[in-house]
């Protein structure tokens, strides 16, 4: 399956859950189309078929990255070269 890239499903999540507050705040139309269409390319962007389990494989998949993301920073430092690759 091809992955979605991280930033994609950052903004996708972003967008499910100010979807959602607007719903909630009572508004329905044009928001009940674009909620749809976020919860159907989520699901794609995911492998899923629900909008539960596409927002929790699009999370864990995004704090996998960030948690990579953290260690090869960390990994950088131990051996003298900052955030930017250059030597600190």
């Amino acid at each position: 399956m091809m992955m979605t890239h991280p930033t994609v499903l950052a903004r996708l999540v972003e967008e499910y859950e100010m979807e959602s507050e607007l719903q909630a705040a009572g508004r329905h139309e044009p928001v009940r189309q674009q909620m749809e269409d976020v919860v159907y390319t989520l699901c794609v962007s995911t492998g899923t078929r629900d909008i539960d389990a596409a927002l929790a494989v699009a999370r864990e998949r995004l704090r996998t990255v960030w948690l990579g993301d953290v260690d090869e920073a960390e990994a950088g430092a131990q051996d003298g070269r900052t955030l930017s690759g250059t030597a600190g």
